[in-house]
């Protein structure tokens, strides 16, 4: 399935600290020449990739449980993914499908609209970029519907240019500062939150009953679209509540809004479906997709019901590298690696060895308060578990245990304090289980060490006036 020059060791190694001189060396002339705008989860510079394994300058073989932020889920060095690249390499790297078009582009548009939820005839659009598919998205809304308005949800990310911007819910880093942003965008409430998790149904029909509220508050004719992630990806993977989405798809019916499905992050097979929605039973009037499109080159599509897609006029949408055909290349070997189904069965493969290993801490630790997620997509939220209270603190503590020990993890989150995994598919049993036994010391050791300073603050009260004593431990 994967391929490099030389095949790159699957297992974990450790040549030097991390980061390791070399790497320490090139991010000083990072810092030198880069803008200091851009973050980075861990100064390592990287070498080689393949399988789950990422090799760094100073000979480092890291676990790779980020993908790229779900980007590489069908591996770094894919096979099907090199082979339709250097082919298209061979011809041509760029006309503009505005100028003159290429049938990969067309290829790409056609197993989208045969594979994505949703029995009725569609039509796709190309893009680069997530963020260009959501406000491509809310701009086809607009014109099919005549109106203005944008619905989304707590915890929701879309992106980070000016519309996603208001689109997105954390403001730290996505908003902070980058105001004002475009109006006519509301936020709705979900049921996807801790609590929403001890009342099922319930809870669903609570936060349904909240968005309805909004949009009859605010004019439901006035809506164009409502935008949602299947699973919340940056708020925290976050799960919605059983039917809720279904919910949420029959009040856009109900008004007539166009029903928009986020799956950049949850799509293309990450959580051992194709699509997240498929498991809700629900498809968009739109369904969006991007990160894993394309193998790690630049791809994004707006894939959604004939009528709504053809409402542009044209000329309304495109853009100069909208549907490289590099790009599409890629995404062809991309479906090419999806069609034996081994993929889909690797990410449930995942889940299982994920959840065996990791879903004990919740009873055996005081500070994981939530196990999560789907397939290949699972995640760990940090809080203290008497009072609910978020920590961000732990999660970065964890993650920080696990850099150093060559196990690339992300932290994610509302309130960052989730870590989040998202290893490659094709990713080895042996490797995974490494990687998860070095993230469940770090946990248990981080928990430990909470442990112990509750009990260094646990204090003696002097006696009292009757000559009893009382003592009251910290919380």
């Amino acid at each position: 399935m994967t391929s490099t020059a030389e095949t790159l060791p699957q297992t974990r190694h450790l040549a030097t600290a991390i980061p390791g001189p070399t790497s320490t060396a090139l991010h000083e002339e990072r810092v030198a020449h880069v803008t200091s705008g851009f973050g980075v989860t861990l100064p390592i510079f990287i070498n080689r990739a393949d399988g789950g394994i990422l090799e760094d300058v100073d000979g480092n073989r890291i676990i790779d449980l980020a993908a790229g932020i779900a980007v590489t889920s069908v591996g770094a060095t894919n096979t099907h993914v090199q082979a339709q690249v250097a082919l298209q390499m061979s011809k041509f790297t760029h006309t503009c499908f505005m100028v003159t078009e290429y049938d990969s582009f067309t290829k790409v548009a056609a197993w989208l609209n045969s594979h994505t939820p949703g029995d009725f005839d569609k039509r796709t659009a190309l893009f680069s970029t997530g963020a260009e598919a959501v406000e491509n998205a809310v701009k086809i809304a607009r014109v099919a519907t005549g109106r203005e308005r944008v619905l989304v949800f707590d915890d929701a990310y879309h992106g980070r240019s000016l519309l996603t911007m208001a689109m997105t819910a954390k403001v730290n880093p996505y908003k902070l500062d980058f105001g004002p942003f475009p109006g006519e965008v509301f936020r709705a409430p979900t049921a996807t939150r801790l609590w929403a998790h001890r009342s099922g149904e319930t809870t669903a029909a609570t936060a349904l009953g909240g968005v309805e509220e909004l949009l009859v508050d605010n004019g439901p004719e006035t809506f164009a679209a409502m935008v949602i992630e299947p699973i919340q990806g940056e708020g925290g993977f976050l799960m919605p509540a059983p039917g809720f989405l279904a919910g949420l798809r029959e009040l856009a019916t109900k008004y007539g809004i166009v029903f928009v499905v986020d799956e950049i992050q949850a799509g293309l097979g990450r959580t051992g479906k194709l699509f997240a929605s498929e498991y809700e039973g629900i498809a968009g009037d739109i369904t969006l997709t991007a990160k894993a499109l394309a193998g790690g080159l630049p791809l994004s599509a707006v894939t959604g019901r004939t009528e709504i897609m053809n409402a542009v006029h044209k000329g309304g949408l495109g853009g100069t590298y909208a549907g490289n055909p590099v790009a599409c290349a890629a995404a062809l070997g991309v479906f090419e690696a999806f069609e034996d189904g081994t993929l889909l069965e690797n990410a449930l493969a995942i889940e299982a060895t994920v959840r065996e290993t990791l879903e004990p801490l919740m009873d055996g630790t005081s500070v994981i308060a939530d196990f999560r997620g789907r397939g290949a997509m699972l995640a760990l939220e940090f809080t203290d578990k008497l009072t609910l209270e978020t920590r961000a603190d732990l999660a970065a503590e964890v993650a920080a245990k696990c850099h150093s020990q060559g196990v690339l993890v992300l932290v994610c989150g509302t309130y960052g304090n989730v870590i989040r995994l998202l290893p490659p598919l094709v990713i080895g049993q042996e490797l995974l289980r490494d990687g998860l036994a070095v993230l469940r010391d770090a946990i248990i050791a981080v928990d430990a060490a909470q442990k112990g300073a509750a009990q260094n603050t646990e204090q003696v009260l002097p006696a009292d006036n009757h000559g009893g004593a009382a003592s009251l431990t910290a919380i």
